[in-house]
């Protein structure tokens, strides 16, 4: 008996383990940006987002890798969440006032429009 409840607990844990991975989603997306600081900016706007579990931003590519619970959140909140920081995406600009006050080092070339930069 004790054999077969053990047996169920081990099945029970795994089966929760893997609906976690199945929740999680791993995506990358353009956010321009310059330096150093910008990574640590650009990085700590997107963790700060429930769900998110990582981020990592590659300032020679301007490629942020983040991995989220897609039941808490999307790349929609997640990038609107960069915008507020001054970081512009593909998906949304961030206000001019927020991106005119980053340090000069952090302030890339902005390109015009909204959406479908290269």
């Amino acid at each position: 008996m004790k054999n077969k409840i053990f047996n169920l607990a081990v099945i029970f844990f795994f089966l929760g383990i893997m609906s976690g991975f199945a929740q999680s989603e791993t995506e990358e997306f353009k956010v321009y940006g310059n330096c150093g600081m910008c990574e640590n900016r650009i990085e700590n706007a997107a963790t700060a987002v429930a769900g998110v579990s990582s981020a990592k931003w590659d300032s020679e590519t301007e490629m942020l890798k983040v991995s989220f619970d897609k039941k808490k959140t999307d790349t929609h909140k997640i990038q609107m969440a960069i915008a507020k920081v001054g970081h512009d995406t593909d998906m949304h600009k961030a206000d001019d006032a927020v991106y005119d006050d980053l340090p000069g080092c952090c302030q890339y070339e902005r390109l015009t429009g909204d959406a479908n930069r290269k």
